[in-house]
Order: structure tokens, then C-alpha cells, then sequence
């Protein structure tokens, strides 16, 4: 299984420990704060995103719907609002974001609809054909192998199930592109450190996105993992995009 120049991108580059310790250990450490971070760094544009993956599933059925790398439950939130499926499973490797998580879920009078359980994205504890469909956000850059991941949906999806991820891309845009880069660079790892105390999980961020295989290059890798008519939508000046897949 081939492995792409994000997978080797870790928090801590000095460290022994893997990929996935690493970055469960980077979010448990941050997770308190991770919501605010989001809503501090994206000017709250980060919520437009969620509501526009919701509707990419263009009005289908969708019963049973697995988050995976649901961090803090925010998909598996607006989708129990959104899309009204009976269940929504959400999985992270990350403790510290789960519990928070699981304190949302509380909150919203949701715990009868959505489970968040640790498991890892790459050995996903359901059987085959399970789930109607699947979303990821801001998630797959940070699988320690890409097609195992992606391979590890697709298992557990229901033939003609659909796909949605969300992950940052690099602007296209001659005057957009350089803003965008000084800001990921240099103003996130900032209020990164100033406010959760972990410049390095701020940069890692910019890290991670910049090597990931966005766009034309990840439809052609959901391809070659399982799945038919993949599709991207940048957003928000191609600072994100939005794909789309089917089993």
C-alpha cells in the first residue's frame, strides 16, 4: 500500500513514537480549547463548511452515518440536526476530545442518537456494509496511512453509500495564495501557542496541509480505494475543499 509525503508528517519530528501516538497525544492536549481555536482561526467560517458537507449529501436517506475523526463531535452534531438519522457513530483516537465531545452531545439532548467512541480510523470496529454514509473533517490528513483509512470506510460502507470530507487545500489564486500562506505559517502557529499553549500542534497543522495530496491528486487516490464518481468543491477561495465519493 503506498504511502504519500503527509503520512510522515508528525507533530514532533525528534520523536520515536508514531504518527497516530503522536497525534492523539497532540489533540488530548488541546481538545479544551480546540473548539475556540476553530472558531478563532477560521472567523467562524469553519460552521459554513459543516452546514455545506451536510448538504452534499443531496437530500438522500441516511439512517446510520459514521464521523470519523469526530474530534470534538461537531459533524456528528450538525448532522443528528441536519440529516435526522437514527444513529451517528463518531470515532477519534484522541480521549481528551471525545470527553468534550461527549459533554456536547449531553448538552443537545442527542446521547440517544449519537455514540463517540475511541477507535482508530484505520481499524474501524463495525462490520461491513454498515453505514449509509461517512464524513471526515479535517480528519484524513492526519491517518497515518491515507488508503488504509480511506480503504477502512469504504469496508464499512453500504454499497451507493456516500462519502463526505472536508481538508484544507492551498489557494490557487495569485493574491489569495501568499495571505493564506503567511497566515498558516505564521499567524495560526501565534494564537496557537498563545492561546492552547502548543505552537507545535498549530504547526503541524500547516504542515500536514500543505503536503496532503488535495484536489485532482486525492479524487484519483478515493479512486484507487473504493470508491466511483469522486468530486471536489473548493471553498471559501479554495482554502478548503469539499469531496464527494460513492461506494
Amino acid at each position: 500500500m503506498p504511502t504519500y509525503q503527509h503520512d510522515n508528517i508528525v507533530p514532533d519530528s525528534n520523536s520515536n513514537a508514531t504518527k497516530k501516538k503522536q497525534v492523539s497525544g497532540m489533540f488530548d492536549d488541546i481538545a479544551i480549547k480546540y473548539d475556540f481555536m476553530n472558531r478563532f482561526l477560521s472567523l467562524g467560517i469553519d460552521k459554513y463548511w459543516r452546514r455545506k458537507a451536510m448538504r452534499a449529501f443531496d437530500g438522500r436517506r441516511i439512517e446510520v452515518l459514521l464521523d470519523v475523526a469526530t474530534g470534538t463531535g461537531d459533524v456528528a452534531l450538525v448532522a443528528a440536526k441536519k440529516l435526522h438519522p437514527k444513529q451517528v457513530k463518531g470515532i477519534d483516537i484522541s480521549e481528551g476530545m471525545l470527553k468534550v465531545g461527549r459533554e456536547k452531545v449531553a448538552a443537545a439532548n442527542l446521547e440517544d442518537t449519537i455514540e463517540l467512541i475511541a477507535a482508530d480510523s484505520e481499524a474501524i470496529p463495525f462490520a461491513d456494509n454498515s453505514f449509509d454514509g461517512a464524513t471526515v473533517a479535517f480528519g484524513v490528513r492526519n491517518f497515518e496511512n491515507l488508503e488504509k483509512g480511506l480503504r477502512e470506510i469504504a469496508r464499512v460502507l453500504k454499497p451507493g453509500g456516500r462519502l463526505v470530507i472536508l481538508e484544507f487545500s492551498r489557494p490557487k489564486s495569485i493574491i489569495v495564495a501568499p495571505l493564506y500562506k503567511f497566515y498558516m505559517n505564521v499567524v495560526t502557529p501565534f494564537f496557537g501557542n498563545l492561546f492552547a499553549k502548543n505552537k507545535t500542534a498549530y504547526s503541524y497543522l500547516t504542515k500536514s496541509a500543505e503536503a496532503f495530496p488535495e484536489r485532482e491528486n486525492f479524487t484519483e487516490v478515493l479512486k484507487r480505494c473504493g470508491f466511483s464518481s469522486p468530486s471536489y468543491e473548493p471553498l471559501t477561495f479554495g482554502i478548503c475543499c469539499l469531496y464527494t465519493a460513492i461506494k
